[in-house]
């Protein structure tokens, strides 16, 4: 039977990394560690009591609304009539950064660094991210909802890491920044703004088809073992810019496995026309 995990034991990864005091992405499953003593909280605190900033996407997809008709632009990824035609759920919501409103598909450890006294979450009512630490506002104030990646610019700026815990390139949210800086523009979505009025704000696209990319930046990526959980550390700039050159000379890397994905297709064309 595998040991439990604790805190100590994320201290002495990160230490062994030569992570301490470093600013650092964690897209993470608490569960591929096996038994966490004290769970998500536990991962954090181990992290924190290295003196590391901590960043995670806090997404929060619920409180999308139905695009105006003057936000509809080509080439989005989306059938506006059809996908968006039932969706309600965000029609009375209007998102701050107080709150802890967060998609159930980010995890246990985005949710726990939500809960944490003095963690700082963007601005962006669908794709916000937070974070905890000394650098924390260097990394979420950038963050607009027409500048949705701003804080992987901050991390690069800062000589950040992305740890991917547990979890492979699917989730490697990095790698919508690298889109980017290949040239492609984000999708567009809609949330109610301050004034409760439909706003646009920029999204990633299809992520399912990320896997392929691991073995393009397999240089460039250290491998550690934490109790059951497989890291893969990668330095955030080497690792965008790689990517982005990936992608400039194969566009079709990026798209997943359905190929009739309406999000991949126009990625691939370049995103939405602007």
């Amino acid at each position: 039977m595998a040991p439990n995990i604790a805190k100590e034991d994320i201290r002495q990864a990160i230490s062994d990394l030569g992570l301490a005091g470093q600013p650092l992405c964690v897209h993470s499953s608490l569960r591929s560690f096996g038994h966490v003593d004290g769970g998500a909280d536990a991962v954090l605190q181990g992290l924190l009591a290295e003196c590391c900033t901590v960043m995670a996407p806090t997404f929060s997809y619920n409180f999308a609304v139905m695009p105006p008709k003057h936000m509809r632009p080509a080439r989005n990824g989306t059938q506006y009539e059809s996908d968006w035609a039932y969706l309600t759920e965000g029609d009375a919501k209007i998102f701050t950064p107080e709150c802890n409103e967060i998609h159930e598909s980010m995890g246990a450890i985005p949710r726990a660094l939500l809960t944490m006294p003095q963690r700082r979450r963007g601005q962006p009512a669908l794709c916000s991210f937070a974070a905890i630490g000394s650098q924390a506002d260097e990394l979420i104030a950038p963050q607009q909802p027409l500048h949705v990646f701003a804080p992987f610019e901050a991390l690069i700026a800062q000589g950040g890491f992305v740890i991917l815990m547990g979890v492979g390139f699917t989730r490697f949210t990095l790698l919508h920044y690298a889109e980017q800086l290949a040239g492609r523009h984000s999708f567009r979505r809609w949330a109610n703004g301050a004034d409760g009025q439909p706003a646009m704000v920029e999204v990633g696209g299809c992520s399912d088809g990320f896997g392929p990319l691991e073995e393009s930046l397999a240089p460039i990526i250290r491998r550690i073992q934490v109790g059951q959980s497989a890291w893969m550390v990668l330095k955030a700039q080497e690792a965008a810019e790689l990517a982005a050159r990936v992608i400039l000379a194969n566009p079709g890397i990026t798209h997943c496995p359905d190929a009739g994905c309406e999000r991949c297709r126009d990625a691939e064309l370049g995103g939405p026309i602007i």
